[in-house]
């Protein structure tokens, strides 16, 4: 059996990162948690930083196929949307890594974490925006900058999930799909 040291060194990394947060852990600490010498952390990786990005990049891809696995190609635009967007959020907020890095971001500001977070936010609208543009072919929804509708629905999630809990009850999926489809989508409608 033939062992993957990088995929060893990014689980590491990627536990690492998950209980300890970007900033403190070490590149020591990656090596004992991946059981390889520090060394070889650096034939695969330039710095903690690329490590962060390689996880994160394959963070992107698990979240993707999430939001595809909800998504339903005989349901109208406006539910798979909801759905998608749920579901990445959900996603974020459940996975020990993304949640401790956003924790960080709150607490600390770490300007890597920063970056990398904002990789992932600019991939997901990415996404976004690929299902806009189908529906707006599909002539589901009116035409629109598929990119700034993307921003925005994500950011108006973003708001009724992450920013309204922090001084509020939690909004129900149904609750937040309602809001949405009453404040946004009625606009895209045809």
């Amino acid at each position: 059996m033939t062992v993957d040291r990088r995929q060893q060194i990014i689980d590491a990394a990627a536990r690492s990162f998950s209980l300890f947060g970007y900033k403190a852990t070490t590149m020591d600490q990656i090596a004992r948690l991946a059981n390889v010498g520090k060394g070889t952390i650096y034939l695969f990786f330039k710095n903690k930083e690329d490590l962060l990005d390689a996880i994160i990049s394959s963070l992107i891809g698990e979240i993707k196929e999430a939001a595809e696995r909800v998504m339903d190609p005989g349901l109208p635009f406006a539910t798979n949307v909801h759905r998608a967007l749920y579901q990445i959020l959900e996603f974020r907020q459940r996975h020990q890594l993304t949640a401790k890095l956003l924790q960080e971001v709150r607490n600390i500001g770490t300007l890597e974490v920063q970056q990398v977070l904002k990789k992932l936010d600019w991939a997901m609208i990415g996404f976004i925006r690929e299902k806009i543009e189908a529906a707006v072919k599909k002539q589901e929804i009116r035409e629109c900058d598929a990119e700034i509708t993307a921003f925005l629905m994500l950011k108006v999630y973003i708001a009724l999930i992450v920013d309204w809990e922090q001084d509020h009850p939690p909004l129900s999926k149904e609750k937040i799909a309602e809001l949405f489809k009453l404040y946004f989508l009625k606009g895209l409608s045809k």
